[in-house]
């Protein structure tokens, strides 16, 4: 990996991403087989399919996250890692998980809020607690828990580096990712103030991001839509 993802873009390291993602592996036991959507070059664990759109060698399928090619309720984890703000058809990516997740299956999904503009080939979105809660609920998923991936300082950081990246670029273009490189060494003691940080009543105006931990259940899925109805029924 090289400097910048070490130091600048290692957000999948977190004590609270480790924390929450090792639980949810934990439930990965027997024959049971998990998806990771959006995997890169990282191995989680044996039994997860590592799924993305570029070639690598720990792919194990080249597919899009709105055309996952696995039968319905076939895995019982899924893991999302920093991927969906690339997903252009977000909505079709989260029923795909849908569908794919078996019953009482368990989702791991995680996401920025304070974060630059990073085409990884595109980028497109941004996630607030609420909204990313919100989409997965949509799609039928139950709500386990949700939490700061990374906290407030990491956010401020990642825009300080950025900042500074660009406005030596706009002396001269070239400057871009050297400065970027130096500015993410230089910055970087501000990181360590995140555990701290993480206790502040209003820590929620600029976490780097989000992690959210959801469950299929059909039961929640026949409640929703009942509810839904009745709701058109009133209005």
């Amino acid at each position: 990996m090289n400097l910048i993802g070490r130091v600048y873009a290692d957000q999948n390291s977190s004590a609270q991403v480790k924390r929450a993602l090792t639980a949810c592996l934990a439930r990965l036991q027997g024959n049971a087989i998990g998806l990771q959507v959006g995997s890169g070059a990282t191995r989680l664990h044996p039994s997860i399919i590592n799924t993305d759109l570029v070639f690598n060698p720990q792919l194990d399928c080249c597919a899009r996250a709105e055309s996952l090619p696995f039968a319905d309720e076939s895995v019982l984890i899924i893991v999302s890692q920093e991927t969906l703000e690339h997903v252009q058809g977000i909505s079709s990516a989260i029923s795909e998980m849908y569908r794919v997740l078996r019953k009482d299956g368990t989702l791991y999904c995680q996401v920025p809020f304070i974060i630059g503009y990073h085409p990884g080939p595109t980028d497109f979105w941004r996630f607030t607690r609420e909204g990313i809660r919100e989409m997965f609920e949509q799609a039928g998923f139950i709500h386990e828990e949700t939490g700061i991936a990374v906290g407030p300082c990491v956010g401020f950081y990642r825009i300080a580096v950025e900042f500074g990246a660009v406005l030596a670029s706009r002396v001269m273009p070239q400057l871009y990712r050297p400065f970027k490189g130096l500015m993410a060494l230089l910055l970087y003691p501000i990181k360590l103030l995140d555990p701290v940080m993480l206790g502040a009543p209003q820590v929620d105006r600029i976490p780097g991001g989000y992690y959210v931990i959801m469950r299929k259940s059909r039961t929640a899925q026949v409640c929703r839509s009942e509810i839904a109805i009745a709701e058109r029924a009133v209005n």
